[in-house]
């Protein structure tokens, strides 16, 4: 049986920055991968530029997205768990906790991707990130995945260096593509200038992904 993968991530396209080229890397290597998208982004902001989505459409729009991002990734298994976005927060935690970890029990992952609480920015990251770490903090010791966070925060400093990086220049098209998919929440071409992705800048700010393990006590 081949290693399995759990990601657990808020919103459709918080997968594809700063873990699409991980995950390639991982499916090409011969793994599993189960992306549990808690909401829809459904209280997003943009709409596409030019707009193309309205409230009312956006969840739909979404949700299709997501699934073209998954499938330029390499991703077969998507669960969507039916969450409220920007709501992530209030959300019974006792419900949220017994989601999340139904999906680790049935996967039996060894290692999760997540946001690392507390130092992601938007607090349905942090209070996703809470929820995993919680979940597998009530696992045995010897029975936890790996839970591996990204992180953005401004005082980032405070949980020190990324300890795991990965180097994804190969899977840039699947990480170019996967970005592309969500375009009705932002656009490629302005975040690259002039330049293409074989640029030395632009393989540098995409071509590595950088995550903290968590250590539980």
């Amino acid at each position: 049986m081949g290693t399995h993968i759990l990601v657990v991530l808020p919103h459709p396209d918080d997968e594809c920055f700063g873990l699409s080229g991980t995950l390639a890397q991982h499916i090409k290597n011969g793994a599993q991968v189960t992306y549990a998208c808690l909401t829809l982004g459904e209280m997003g902001r943009n709409m596409g530029v030019p707009p193309f989505a309205n409230r009312v459409t956006l969840p739909s729009i979404r949700k299709q997205e997501l699934e073209q991002s998954c499938r330029a990734i390499g991703i077969q298994d998507l669960r969507m768990l039916g969450f409220h976005d920007k709501t992530i927060e209030f959300e019974d935690q006792d419900l949220l906790d017994e989601k999340i970890g139904a999906v680790i029990a049935e996967v039996r992952p060894s290692r999760i991707y997540t946001f690392y609480p507390g130092y992601a920015v938007h607090p349905d990251h942090d209070a996703c990130g809470a929820a995993v770490v919680r979940t597998v903090g009530k696992l045995p010791a010897g029975e936890r995945p790996v839970v591996l966070c990204m992180a953005f925060a401004k005082n980032i400093d405070e949980i020190g260096q990324p300890d795991v990086r990965h180097d994804v220049r190969e899977f840039m098209s699947q990480k170019l593509a996967s970005i592309e998919a969500h375009r009705s929440q932002f656009q490629i071409a302005p975040m690259l200038g002039n330049k293409t992705f074989a640029d030395p800048d632009i393989q540098e700010r995409f071509g590595y992904e950088r995550f903290w393990t968590y250590k539980f006590d």
